[in-house]
């Protein structure tokens, strides 16, 4: 069912029943009550604020980064909702290499805790370039509900493309 394509990978069971609540249009219910209000994230300021505080908190010895912006072409362009990205300029004599980070716009109005496990699973990609055991590890260690949050963000994302915005 293309419906759930962002739950493809969950077993059956799992995905039985979103489809149920979808038929019975009460995904929406059930994202409201885990997450009934949205953050205050709006500015592209605000986000690099954001971002550097958790990074500073967990990963203070990676490396820095120079950029971090919404960005509203993100899930069009390259399939994705989050995109570490390292960015190589010529200065002078010098190869200068900048990490930059770009968070779907989607997630502009989304609960925080979404924008937070977005954040999260881009700052594990200063350390680890590949979805991995140790990449999910980082991860949970973290944020330790990040499996569920990373499920959740799912539902929500199927539940804007089936029914639109839920806030």
């Amino acid at each position: 069912m293309s419906a759930l394509k962002y739950l493809a990978g969950y077993p059956v069971p799992v995905q039985d029943q979103v489809s149920a609540a979808i038929s019975s249009k009460t995904l929406g219910h059930y994202l409201l009550s885990k997450y009934p209000d949205t953050h205050n994230i709006k500015s592209n300021k605000a986000l690099y604020d954001y971002v550097m505080d958790m990074k500073n908190q967990h990963l203070r010895q990676s490396n820095t980064l120079s950029k971090v912006i919404y960005d509203d072409k993100l899930d069009v362009l390259h399939n994705a909702l989050g995109l570490h990205s390292y960015v190589s300029r010529v200065q002078g004599g010098k190869l200068k290499a900048k990490n930059e980070m770009r968070i779907g716009t989607v997630f502009k109005s989304a609960p925080e805790a979404f924008l937070n496990m977005i954040v999260v699973h881009e700052l594990a990609h200063l350390k680890e370039k590949d979805h991995n055991k140790s990449f999910y590890k980082l991860c949970t260690h973290i944020q330790p509900d990040y499996h569920q949050l990373e499920f959740d963000v799912r539902v929500y994302l199927t539940h804007l493309e089936i029914f639109g915005d839920l806030y």
